[in-house]
């Protein structure tokens, strides 16, 4: 199963704390790899299409909103794990979402996007150098560690699934 260590303090923002918090790191593996399926037993009998609230994401969106979030932190990892200098731009995850076209496809198909992604972030995370765990870098003129970045996928993905679990299930 694969195992990284929980991120030193001062590796992350303290916004990203509630995020990592969310991920316990004798079952960091665990998590990584069982949250498509989560999501996807979780969503099956929704109506994709569904708001909470006027204004709010719908479920689609939300799950494209995990999916697109997933790839910017796994390519923020790869960057800083291969020793990437330069400061790397924030998203506005608001525009991400309405150019996203999420709401023109099936919830199914969204789902196994978002499982197909985790598994390229989980070939990505086998693949890491020991060493490169350590490494730090800065996106969204913030400083953040591999490891931190490691933590965050399955943690912002955490929150979400929380999310959905209370108000749109």
């Amino acid at each position: 199963m694969l195992q990284i260590p929980a991120p030193p303090p001062g590796t992350f923002a303290p916004y990203h704390a509630p995020y990592l918090a969310l991920v316990p790191p004798e079952s960091f593996g665990a998590l990584l790899q069982a949250q498509p399926g989560e999501l996807a037993t979780l969503l099956a009998p929704l109506d994709g299409d569904f708001r909470y609230a006027e204004g709010k994401w719908s479920i689609k969106e939300v799950v494209g909103h995990i999916t697109d979030t997933e790839r910017i932190q796994a390519y923020r990892l790869l960057c800083f794990a291969r020793g990437e200098k330069r400061s790397l731009l924030g998203f506005d995850q608001d525009a991400f979402v309405a150019e996203g076209g999420f709401s023109s496809r099936s919830l199914a198909d969204l789902t196994e996007e978002f499982r197909l992604v985790r598994q390229s972030t989980l070939a990505l995370l086998r693949g890491l150098p020991a060493t490169s765990l350590e490494r730090l870098g800065q996106a969204n003129e913030k400083t953040i560690g591999v490891a931190a970045l490691a933590y965050l996928i399955p943690g912002h993905a955490a929150h979400h699934i929380q999310i959905l679990r209370e108000r749109y299930h």
